[in-house]
Parts: structure tokens; sequence; C-alpha cells
């Protein structure tokens, strides 16, 4: 990937999901010390849903800063907000309704709009949101595809090229919707970016990504390079098995 990053293994789904509670929460209060505020954006998918549902459990969520947290989304298919497909009612659902949040801290994209009306919404909701500071997130959720996509990034697609705009709508032909998604520019500006991977499926792409060619129109997750920040990847052992 010709950037710096740093890889944990992990033997168990079980460590797997502590670590990544834990690192969450150990951002939130650094952010918070720092700042005041931790802004943090989620994912989708079965290996962040693991973890939100351990961050819900007391022995966690009580050590969680949620009044000063603030939630967003990294992409967002563009179906029904109540839609079980839908990324946020998932968060939602495993999450959010069992937790002491304020609902003016969570941002959902919407996804009830026309896609490049929920774009523009959605990025006017950031800008509203930062204010004059850039769109910096303290810290990023990712996920893998075993395409190589991440977010809505997907191979072959014209958002994979922009370099200005935040978010942008995006029509994924292999599944026939189209997707709202934050762009590289805008990930890549975030303070932490960590990759959650699990998954003997996982196992071919994550080693591709890491440590084939350059090759960002084929393997998406090949352009998340924070501009100033700090690149993780947590993954579990059944995803690690092809890595050198």
């Amino acid at each position: 990937m010709h950037s710096t990053y740093k890889l944990e293994v992990f033997k168990t789904a079980d460590a797997f999901n502590k670590a990544a509670a834990e690192f969450i929460i150990d951002k939130a209060h650094k952010a918070i010390a720092a700042k005041g505020r931790f802004t943090l954006s989620l994912s989708g998918g079965r290996t962040p849903a693991n973890v939100y549902q351990l961050l819900a459990e007391p022995a966690y969520s009580d050590r969680m800063p949620w009044k000063n947290t603030f939630i967003f989304w990294g992409d967002e298919r563009c179906v029904p907000l109540a839609d079980d497909r839908n990324n946020a009612q998932q968060a939602k659902i495993l999450l959010l309704d069992k937790i002491k949040i304020p609902l003016s801290n969570v941002h959902r994209i919407p996804v009830d709009l026309s896609p490049p009306e929920a774009a523009s919404q959605y990025e006017k909701a950031l800008k509203d949101f930062f204010i004059k500071e850039p769109m910096r997130f303290d810290l990023m959720l990712l996920g893998l595809g075993e395409n190589g996509h991440t977010a809505s990034l997907f191979p072959g697609t014209e958002i994979i090229k922009e370099q200005t705009a935040g978010i942008s709508e995006v029509y994924v032909e292999e599944e026939k919707m189209f997707r709202i998604s934050m762009t590289a520019y805008l990930l890549n500006l975030s303070h932490n970016i960590i990759f959650l991977v699990t998954g003997k499926a996982k196992a071919e792409i994550l080693n591709t990504v890491l440590h084939d060619a350059y090759q960002p129109d084929k393997y998406p997750a090949q352009l998340i390079k924070p501009t100033d920040g700090n690149l993780y990847w947590f993954v579990d052992k059944e995803a690690a098995t092809l890595l050198p």
C-alpha cells in the first residue's frame, strides 16, 4: 500500500471485539480531553455489528462519554430508513437505542431523499457541524469487502476518482442500488482510521490490499491513506492466514 499502518491480529472473536471496543473508548477520552468532543463515523456490516453489541453492554457503555460523542456514518444504502440493510438502522437497534446519547448527537444520512439530494444534504450537515474547521473525524471505522471496496468506494465507480467533494452518490451495478458515501478525500482527513476485518473469506483480499501493487481502481481500499492521521488494521486470525 506504500503507507504506514499498524496491524493487530487477534486469535479469537472475543479478543477482537473487546480490543475494538476498548480502542473506541480510548480514542473518545483522548479526543474529549483535547477538545471537548469526540466525532465517530460508523460503518455497516457483520464485523462492526458485533463490536456495537459489545459497546452497548454496561461494562463498556458506562465508560463511554456518550454526551460528548457525535455519531456519523461513512456510507449508506439508499433503502428506507427502517430497512434492515440500512447501516444506521443496524447501529440504532444494536447500540444507539440502548445507550444514553442525545438524539441531536446522531447524524444519519438522509436516504429518504433522492441520491443526489441525500449526498448534498449530508455534506451540508457535515459542514454545518464542523463549521470553519476541516471535516476531520476523530475516528473512522471501515470494513473491507471481498472485492476490495470500503465504505461505498466500489471498483470501477466514478466516486473513487473524486478529489474535492466530501460526499457523493454512487450507483453500485452489482447491487442494482444507489449508495451515499464519504469519498477517499474525506475519509483520509480523519485523525484515526481503523479497518475491522474478520473471516477466512477476507484473507485473500486483505493480503492483496496490503501487499500487492497499488491498483486503487481495482482495489479501492488501497486509497485509504490518512493525510495527517493514523491507520490501523484490526484483523482476526482467519483473515490473517495469507499475510506474510
